[in-house]
């Protein structure tokens, strides 16, 4: 009878440690895998500007870009362009070249499933152009209507220009091949400072884009096409 009690309480007691392990084996275990992502060089082309320079009459352009992730979010971008642009106007004739760089941050405000690297971003940049324009001709204002507009034909170039410009930047990045990406942005400039020609004024500007008399404000558009070099992953 004194062996009884004992032998129930080994076999509660083995009944208990079974219990126990078999509730420890069916816990879900932590997933401990870490997801590194892809950190590198980024280079490409403005797809927009050779696509204008074909559709426009009186455009070249060309613009290299790239750009280098030094945070989860945050990415060293620069552009390099040169442009030549010619100005028809019923008054005026003239022609504006140069070449342009940009440089700056991007921050990507989107939050990626794993193993994707698509953007949602917004950027700033500072830019600054060198260029000169030629001017060919231009038409004399007159109030007196009833002589045509005496016409002044002449070529002279205005060389030696610089402007300085603020820019913000709002663009989608998608990679639709491995480490190859699709961007589309809209960018908003304003003049800092310019250098005025004499006697005349600057209707182009390389990298700015388009002046307007009475403001400082500019606006602009990319479609580029860039590939991913990694470098290591984090």
């Amino acid at each position: 009878m004194k062996i009884l009690p004992i032998l129930l309480f080994f076999i509660s007691t083995l009944f208990a440690t079974l219990d126990t392990v078999a509730q420890e084996s069916t816990e879900k275990k932590p997933d401990t895998t870490a997801q590194k992502t892809k950190y590198g060089l980024r280079f490409g082309l403005d797809l927009s500007k050779p696509l204008r320079s074909v559709l426009e009459d009186g455009y070249k352009g060309v613009e290299l870009l790239a750009d280098f992730r030094i945070q989860d979010r945050f990415y060293l971008a620069a552009e390099l362009g040169n442009e030549e642009k010619d100005y028809l106007e019923p008054n005026i004739n003239a022609t504006t070249k140069g070449s342009y760089f940009k440089v700056g941050l991007n921050y990507n405000a989107y939050v990626n499933w794993v193993g994707m690297t698509n953007e949602i971003f917004t950027g700033l940049r500072y830019g600054f152009s060198s260029f000169s324009q030629e001017l060919f001709g231009y038409d004399l204002y007159s109030t007196n209507q009833s002589f045509p507009p005496t016409v002044v034909t002449q070529n002279k170039e205005y060389s030696g220009l610089t402007a300085h410009w603020a820019e913000f930047m709002l663009g989608v990045k998608t990679e639709v091949f491995t480490n190859v990406y699709l961007s589309l942005n809209l960018q908003l400039k304003r003049k800092i400072s310019e250098t005025q020609p004499e006697n005349f004024d600057n209707l182009y500007i390389p990298g700015f884009n388009r002046t307007y008399d009475f403001s400082q404000w500019g606006v602009g558009y990319g479609y580029n096409i860039t590939y991913l070099l990694p470098l290591f992953k984090k």
